[in-house]
């Protein structure tokens, strides 16, 4: 297929997707640019924004790993993009749109991956507690300080209702959501970009997490041989190069669980397209269930390689130990700060003065959360002497 072309015939649209020039609009009400799509502005603002250059250094699993070669919440969310791109342009999508959301999904990630974000979530549990698809809301519509006549970036309503409902329509959502300017029509499902994202994201996760967990010696390739997508992709590539050097033997294998699943995906979502005859982008928001998904055989597939990374990657001593250790960090730094408010940078300290007791400890999150790592470790080794640990 070339740039444009889609399952719809040449350089088509397809009737269902998200139109830039059909776009809601924003919050505040700004110029069109005559050199890009609302939705390409959208995507670049993501990429030049504070939150996403810090995902460098931000934990996917391995906390401050010890090789380069390992993920990091940037790597990821950039494989995440690249598969969402090749899904969304193979069904007609809107391709800055899709990107757009997939760069901006982990966005909201504290220091030290799900580990940071669990000590953080349990400091904040008196306070409404701590998740990360909220804080990245809030990082893109009011945390980022980089434009003159706004806060945060200011993107279009549907990148913004992307953002949220990319897992579903949101029953319960946080009052930061709810009470939003736009009304972001919260119980509906999100559009088939913001679909797209969220299983490129499932893709780019479990897939790539084999490869990291065969190259840190977590789990062997024997180990993955009962594991459906993956034991039938590394059995393949050892029948037909049996003695094939291991680095490119993960690599082959990983690339073809990967087409697996992306053929997988586009195959049942135009089999869904056949069935439920979407006109417009609001078709797909009203149905009762999501247009892009794998097929019920893939589903359970993925489930069963979840089940295995999670017992034998995540669940592993050598993890275990680094996320306590995490953990510990995230926990002490926000009781510091919240008891202790002048240990903050002055620029926070000034937001604290207005904010009651909620929001102050909301605050000391925010802060707390947009950290890296690296800049996590620091600063409690700088703030621990004569502290006790929270």
């Amino acid at each position: 297929m070339t740039s444009r072309d889609s399952a719809f015939g040449p350089g088509r649209w397809a009737p269902f997707a998200c139109r830039p020039e059909l776009s809601r609009g924003r919050q505040q009400v700004e110029s069109d640019s005559p050199n890009r799509t609302a939705f390409q502005r959208d995507r670049d603002r993501i990429v030049h924004s504070t939150a996403f250059r810090r995902l460098k250094h931000k934990t996917q699993v391995f906390v401050q790993p010890d090789g380069d070669h390992f993920r990091t919440r940037l790597t990821h969310s950039l494989e995440v993009a690249q598969i969402a791109r090749s899904i969304g342009r193979a069904l007609g999508l809107d391709e800055d749109l899709v990107e757009a959301l997939a760069l901006a999904h982990d966005l909201g990630h504290p220091p030290f991956g799900h580990a940071g974000e669990d000590s953080l979530d349990a400091a904040m549990a008196a306070f409404g507690g701590f998740d990360h698809n909220e804080q990245a809301f809030r990082i893109v519509t009011r945390l980022e300080a980089r434009y003159a006549e706004f806060d945060g970036l200011n993107l279009t309503w549907e990148t913004l209702e992307g953002l949220v409902k990319h897992n579903g329509p949101m029953t319960s959502p946080p009052a930061s959501i709810a009470r939003f300017g736009l009304d972001l029509k919260l119980n509906s499902y999100a559009s088939a970009e913001a679909q797209v994202s969220a299983l490129s994201d499932d893709i780019a996760y479990h897939c790539h997490d084999v490869d990291d967990g065969l190259r840190a010696g977590l789990f062997a390739m024997s180990d993955l041989a009962g594991v459906p997508l993956a034991g039938p992709a590394f059995a393949e590539v050892l029948d037909r190069w049996p003695g094939l050097e291991p680095a490119r033997l993960i690599h082959e294998a990983v690339r073809r669980m990967i087409d697996r699943m992306v053929a997988d995906v586009l195959a049942t979502t135009e089999n869904r397209i056949v069935e439920m005859r979407p006109e417009t982008a609001d078709d797909v928001r009203a149905f009762g269930r999501p247009l892009v998904a794998f097929s019920p055989d893939m589903a359970v597939a993925n489930g069963a390689l979840k089940t295995f990374l999670y017992t034998t990657m995540y669940r592993h001593q050598s993890i275990l130990v680094m996320q306590d250790e995490a953990k510990a960090v995230v926990r002490d730094l926000f009781a510091w700060y919240l008891a202790e408010p002048s240990l903050l940078p002055a620029a926070w300290r000034s937001r604290l003065e207005t904010d009651d007791r909620f929001g102050r400890a909301r605050s000391v999150a925010d802060y707390v959360a947009g950290m890296t790592d690296n800049f996590a470790h620091g600063e409690h080794a700088r703030l621990s002497p004569g502290r006790k640990a929270a």
